[in-house]
């Protein structure tokens, strides 16, 4: 779900971090509502006892991969205890070499976030104060500059988190109430100092996942909204077109029970639901195209999808994927791979080709809107002077370009790999690439939808909007508050970027909602 900011934020009950239970809709909230963060007090025990294992390992000299060795192919170099410390600062400031646009702020927060609950885990070996900087600067709005350019997607998201850690460190570059500062004034700004890292504190930042995980979480809140959209949207075709709900029957769908086809099925039968304008098997035509016909079918695959997803980013944002680990209990620090991407690489290439399906259904709808040999009788390119006025004929244009746009973005990133670091680290996931591609599909596919839903409405001008069942009136009626009938030609880029802005808030759902009940 995508939230507002509300005013009253800072008097929400805190999102307290222990490692185990965040998810999706706690991130949103902290994301978008601002609602503040805090650390479980358990938590924080685990923290210190990890903590004071660090400080023991060091103090005895004992070998721990990052912590009194180099890193990555210097990891056979010997650290001596005095640059222990040194170490941590080389490090960040070596790494911080990302590059590009600066991540939007929702992904910072969202990142931020992330890191802190895998560092509440208690395995990482970070110090307190230098967990609860973190915590204070997404509770006062001090979000680093993060260049989106850099990962590999394996040992860990090292570049881009680099400029998280700079930040705290008084170093980079922050946003801070709308200005871009340095690091040091931003936190000086709303009244915080920055720390000095100490031995594995560093590594402990930087070596995780949390960039391509934050940004395929907001890319899943978004995709999920739009998925129930696209059911809603569909509908208002279907009706416009005068389809036949019959095949979105019960019966069909429990004969081949996947239970997301089922869910997609029941919504389409409540959305339309009172329709004066869907047929009946036989009365116009015997079956409908596949676009209309086969929406639980595809749209019922593509919540498959999002469901994968879900269980995969749960657990992800759940996870220490830091290296070397700490387990105080058993007084073990083993080096292992948990920073490496793949199964979110896999989950976000996954997430491009589901959400690309619905945009390629969409736009078929669409075509079959405007074009008069597929449209049932409506005038051509939904003109109402056609030849004079071209109508919704360049829409469907843009709509096809954006979905063969998405089928380049499609692409699986996850099957590409390059070797770094002398070939220590000979295998990448590419998952943050995977993540940002996927975060790209998905706001192609609200500008799709948006192109459908202005298609459909100007459709029900010609069929009658009082023929609408009452959940697409209320559809409707929200599209017309935003984008007024087409009569005469006249630039409509910003009625569809309104409407997809639309898309992915709450208004317009939960109006429909309120009609139908909770949709699947």
């Amino acid at each position: 779900m995508v939230y507002k900011q509300q005013e009253s934020s800072l008097e929400a009950t805190p999102v307290l971090l222990n490692g185990e239970q965040l998810i999706p809709e706690l991130v949103a909230a902290v994301v978008y509502n601002h609602v503040p963060v805090g650390l479980d007090e358990q938590a924080l025990q685990r923290v210190i006892a990890c903590r004071n294992m660090v400080e023991e390992l060091v103090a005895a000299g004992q070998v721990v991969y990052g912590v009194t060795t180099g890193f990555g192919k210097f990891s056979d170099v010997t650290i001596s205890p005095q640059d222990a410390v040194q170490l941590q600062v080389n490090l960040i400031r070596s790494h911080a070499c990302a590059v590009g646009r600066p991540l939007p702020e929702p992904t910072v927060r969202a990142l931020m976030l992330l890191r802190a609950n895998a560092l509440a885990k208690g395995h990482s070996g970070i110090r307190p104060e230098t967990l609860q900087l973190l915590i204070d600067c997404i509770n006062r709005g001090v979000h680093p500059v993060v260049p989106e350019q850099g990962s590999l997607g394996a040992s860990g998201d090292l570049a881009p988190l680099s400029h998280l850690a700079l930040v705290l460190m008084g170093e980079g570059e922050a946003y801070y109430q709308g200005e871009r500062l340095s690091g040091e004034n931003a936190l000086t700004n709303a009244g915080l100092n920055a720390i000095n890292l100490q031995a594995k504190e560093g590594l402990a930042l930087i070596n995780g996942t949390q960039i391509m995980t934050s940004i395929g979480t907001l890319a899943l809140i978004k995709s999920q909204r739009l998925a129930k959209f696209a059911d809603v949207i569909a509908s208002l075709t279907v009706e416009c077109l005068r389809g036949i709900p019959d095949a979105f029957a019960e019966e069909v769908h429990q004969v081949r029970p996947y239970p997301e086809q089922i869910g997609v099925a029941k919504n389409l039968c409540n959305l339309l639901k009172g329709s004066k304008l869907t047929t009946r098997q036989g009365e116009l035509r015997v079956q409908d195209a596949y676009s209309l016909r086969c929406l639980p079918q595809v749209h019922g695959a593509t919540r498959q999808v999002l469901a994968y997803v879900q269980d995969k980013i749960v657990i992800e944002m759940n996870a220490a994927t830091d290296n070397p680990l700490l387990f105080v209990e058993k007084g073990l620090v083993i080096s292992g791979g948990n920073f490496h991407g793949q199964p979110i690489a896999f989950a976000m290439d996954f997430l491009k080709i589901g959400m690309s399906e619905l945009a390629n259904i969409s736009e078929r709808r669409t075509e079959r809107l405007v074009n008069p040999a597929l449209s049932g009788g409506l005038p051509a390119f939904l003109s109402h002077n056609p030849g004079v006025c071209s109508g919704m004929m360049i829409m469907q244009y843009v709509s096809a370009s954006i979905v063969s746009e998405n089928k380049v973005l499609a692409h699986p990133s996850s099957v590409d790999s390059i070797p770094s670091s002398a070939n220590q680290e000979d295998h990448v996931s590419m998952g943050t690439t995977a993540a940002r591609n996927a975060a790209q599909v998905i706001d192609n596919v609200s500008k799709v939808l948006a192109i459908e839903l202005i298609c459909a409405a100007e459709a029900a001008e010609f069929v009658g909007a009082e023929g609408l069942a009452p959940a697409t009136r209320v559809l409707y009626d929200k599209l017309r508050s935003l984008v007024p009938p087409v009569v005469e030609d006249r630039s409509t880029s910003r009625d569809i970027e309104n409407v997809a802005t639309a898309l992915l808030e709450d208004e317009w759902l939960q109006a429909v909602e309120a009609v139908t009940g909770k949709l699947f």
